[in-house]
């Protein structure tokens, strides 16, 4: 991943398992389900995979990943829950250190079914360069899942929190310091619609992530089985209700490789 990520990969780490972890890799998951069944199985590239939550959910469910990430850390940490799978949930994942801008040049045009880039568009200046390599990467029909910073909605969560200087940040820029303390960027959705329309990758479907729990505290654990299901099923309803999935944290863009490249 940038090296914007890598500075503020320990406190990123720190919060595996958190509330606010835990609702985003599964309300991700719920989402993109819906729009990758089993079957047939899938060429998968996971941009910035990390630890591996997405992209071993993936495997699990039949599909051949290739994970790509820059941290040797976190793919070791991926491997160690490999290493506690079935051998066929293992033969399905190829890991690859290596930088998110280098996709063209470590892979052929059209390889992958579906390509997923989670919480990476945000720690580039210019998201440009990466959107076309992933356009380059995924072949013609194929799926993109892109998970991004709420551009529109970036004044909400300081604002809730009575943090009014950044409130003011947020409404004069796209810029933000974020949790894990590095300084990010935000997409608005008309901008990245439009961008991938430009990349013959029109969207098809997007959600919100984290409309209610996105204040929560970074160390907030998670709660009660009975109380987690009831805001699991909570955010899920809202990340795709209007007026509800506009001011979420992140926004969930699910896109489609036009068949012309």
């Amino acid at each position: 991943m940038s090296v914007g990520f890598a500075a503020g990969e320990e406190k990123w780490r720190a919060g595996l398992g958190t509330l606010r972890q835990v609702v985003r890799q599964e309300l991700v998951a719920r989402q993109l389900a819906a729009h990758l069944p089993d079957l047939p199985p899938r060429r998968v590239l996971d941009v910035g995979c990390g630890q591996g939550t997405q992209a071993l959910l993936l495997a699990r469910r039949g599909h051949v990943v290739t994970g790509l990430d820059s941290s040797a850390q976190l793919l070791d940490e991926f491997r160690a829950s490999l290493a506690a799978e079935a051998t066929e949930v293992g033969d399905r994942v190829q890991l690859v250190q290596g930088e998110a801008e280098s996709i063209a040049s470590l892979f052929a045009p059209s390889s992958f079914d579906a390509v997923l880039c989670h919480g990476v568009l945000m720690y580039f200046a210019d998201p440009d360069p990466l959107l076309d390599a992933i356009a380059q990467a995924v072949a013609p029909g194929g799926l993109v899942s892109l998970l991004v910073r709420n551009g529109d909605a970036l004044a909400m969560r300081p604002g809730l929190l009575g943090d009014w200087d950044s409130v003011g940040q947020a409404f004069d820029g796209g810029g933000y310091r974020n949790r894990i303390g590095v300084d990010a960027r935000a997409d608005r959705l008309d901008d990245l619609t439009s961008a991938l329309t430009r990349r013959q990758m029109p969207v098809s479907q997007w959600y919100g992530v984290r409309v209610f729990t996105d204040t929560a505290a970074s160390d907030a654990p998670l709660p009660d089985q009975a109380t987690l299901d009831a805001i699991m099923r909570f955010e899920e309803r809202a990340g795709r209700t209007d007026p509800y999935r506009h001011v979420a944290a992140l926004l969930h863009v699910i896109a489609v490789r036009g068949d012309e490249v």
